[in-house]
């Protein structure tokens, strides 16, 4: 049987990929344009190419455009797709889009917008009549851009995928026919291909007649290939993911994959002639609050860096498994690769002791009242998608001793009883407070930590989604003071933290500020601890690099040099729990304890 593709420049004929009508093939890199800063986009291309690839391949993160349904999507900045899709085409790359809607990428709310979900619920990602509408909108506006930057029209897009390991979460073979159409009617001629897990389940639920289907794994390349042989007579064999190495969330172990394990797979992908990308190339960072969640019987936030444990380091820096993949797509291409690039410069340690600003409760209800409700509102209702909300009530607490239960709650509340701090929840459940008889001061801090970006789950919603009672009476009358953290400008977060003056013990929650003076020429990459501090959230002058927590396993925030400069710099830190003294800039990044993981299905 003779399968041919031929509308594109890559094409495929009798199992070969073809570029231009020669065999071909894609030896590819993740690097995703949001989670690295812009002005390091050309080095951290230019080490892909030194890494011997070929191709980049990118997701289109939606939320990332377009926070709010009443704004137009931003592709501006950071946010200029085309820009980064032009620079790669620039260093000798072809470039692979991955537009979704949907992206998973461990990103907040598998890249869907909240404001979309918080109106749909758990109903995306189907054929679901909302959720089309609003995809056609953003594609009406996304897909044109990407087809101007197609190889028919001189651009570097090779490829485009149609949304992504949907066979890991549904069957709606409607909703990815309309897919497909979606990207063709607006343009989109080069090669169109899904990607899923390497299973009958999941190929079933994820492939189309007519686009090629490939494989995401990171081990048993073999039988994954034979697998799809088996079912795509014809079709070339690409593992559009090759897991390399893996993410992390709060609480785990930092998890990475040694040299000779990684390089047994890759040998085994290229040795039955396929193609691959690597996941990722360059893993970059989770700035602000774009991490994601997932859940598997309880939340699992994943952390701030993406390092991945991937060939380039989360700052830039080429590891022992770059050096050894380097040797074999050079071996396999058969062509010499460029040298590879100097590491980059890092800001000589340093500590630098804080400043006390006002407490976490009274500086947070300086915030104006975002809405009042008889019950608490949702994030959604609210109209925000991350951050925190301040609830606040005044129920009578009868004498003795009460439980102050909450249901619903998504992800994590704080409970503060006439300005004392009086337990944590981080799932549904109760807090013991010993009542007089009197009218109580009630503040629940709640936090999103990340919406969930993969499985069932997709789509819920974030806050006080249930109730909160005395005993069995529910609490009604709140108020709530939405603090979306990563939408504050740098005069809002020194608003808030100059809000008061800092009356606070020294280890208590609430805001500390440091000043740190560089001197000319030495801007450059930082590794941020912050010592003695518990959980909470860091902004490098007034950019919200992003969460810390004590749990672990990251122990330093990566903070880009074009983030800093010379003069004085403000580092920020918003502490939930318990203050430290210092904020330190160290000579390497601390990832935590190592587990050797290996995902397989």
């Amino acid at each position: 049987m003779t399968l041919t593709a031929t509308t594109a420049l890559l094409s495929y004929r009798d199992g070969t990929l073809l570029r231009a009508g020669e065999p071909h093939r894609v030896l590819s890199g993740s690097m995703h344009y949001f989670r690295v800063h812009p002005e390091q986009w050309r080095d951290r291309l230019e080490r892909i190419v030194a890494l011997g690839l070929n191709t980049v391949d990118t997701y289109v993160a939606w939320n990332f455009h377009q926070r709010h349904a009443d704004r137009p999507a931003s592709f501006d900045g950071w946010r200029d797709l085309e820009a980064f899709i032009l620079l790669a085409g620039d260093v000798g790359l072809d470039v692979i889009v991955r537009p979704g809607p949907y992206i998973c990428a461990e990103w907040d709310n598998g890249g869907l917008p909240a404001w979309l979900t918080g109106r749909i619920g758990m109903r995306a990602r189907s054929s679901e009549p909302a959720y089309l509408s609003a995809v056609s909108t953003w594609f009406d506006d996304l897909i044109p851009r990407l087809a101007a930057l197609q190889a028919s029209n001189g651009g570097p897009i090779v490829a485009v995928q149609v949304e992504n390991e949907y066979g890991s979460y549904g069957d709606d073979a409607g909703y990815l026919t309309w897919l497909r159409d979606a990207l063709t009617e607006r343009g989109v001629t080069e090669l169109l291909y899904t990607a899923d897990g390497p299973t009958d389940l999941m190929l079933d639920g994820g492939s189309i007649p007519g686009v090629l289907a490939t494989a995401t794994f990171g081990s048993r390349a073999r039988e994954a290939s034979a697998l799809l042989s088996a079912r795509r007579d014809g079709e070339p064999f690409l593992c559009a993911e090759f897991w390399n190495g893996w993410f992390d969330h709060w609480g785990e172990l930092h998890h990475v994959r040694s040299v000779p394990s990684a390089d047994a797979t890759l040998d085994e992908i290229l040795d039955v002639g396929g193609s691959v990308s690597l996941y990722m190339a360059h893993g970059g960072t989770n700035f602000g609050l774009w991490a994601g969640a997932n859940h598997d019987g309880r939340l699992q936030p994943t952390i701030t860096s993406y390092d991945s444990d991937a060939p380039i380091a989360e700052h830039g820096a080429v590891t022992e498994k770059f050096h050894a993949f380097r040797e074999r797509f050079s071996a396999v291409s058969g062509r010499p690769v460029p040298a590879v690039p100097g590491d980059p410069r890092i800001l000589t340690g340093r500590s630098v002791r804080v400043t006390k600003g006002a407490g976490l409760l009274e500086a947070l209800l300086s915030a104006p009242v975002t809405a009042e409700h008889p019950a608490p509102p949702s994030f959604d209702e609210l109209g925000i998608a991350s951050g925190m909300v301040l609830y606040s009530a005044s129920p009578l607490l009868p004498r003795g001793e009460n439980a102050i239960t909450v249901t619903g709650l998504h992800d994590r509340a704080q409970v503060f009883v006439d300005g004392v701090p009086c337990g944590t929840l981080d799932a549904d459940g109760s807090v013991p407070v010993t009542g007089r008889g009197e009218t109580i001061a009630l503040q629940l801090l709640v936090e999103n930590q990340g919406r969930i970006n993969y499985g069932p789950l997709l789509g819920q919603g974030k806050g006080i989604l249930g109730g909160v009672q005395v005993g069995r009476r529910l609490v009604h009358g709140w108020t709530a003071r939405a603090l979306p953290l990563d939408e504050w400008t740098a005069s809002e977060v020194a608003g808030f933290a100059g809000a008061y003056a800092a009356t606070r013990d020294a280890d208590a929650a609430g805001f500390s500020t440091a000043r740190v003076v560089l001197g000319a020429g030495e801007p450059a990459d930082a590794f941020l601890a912050l010592p003695g501090f518990g959980k909470g959230f860091v902004w490098v002058n007034g950019f919200l690099l992003g969460r810390y927590w004590e749990i672990g396993p990251q122990r330093t925030l990566y903070v880009p040099a074009p983030l800093l400069v010379e003069g004085e710099n403000t580092v920020t830190v918003l502490e939930l729990h318990r203050s430290g003294t210092t904020v330190e800039f160290r000579a390497r990044p601390e990832l935590g304890e190592r587990e050797e993981y290996v995902e397989t299905f």
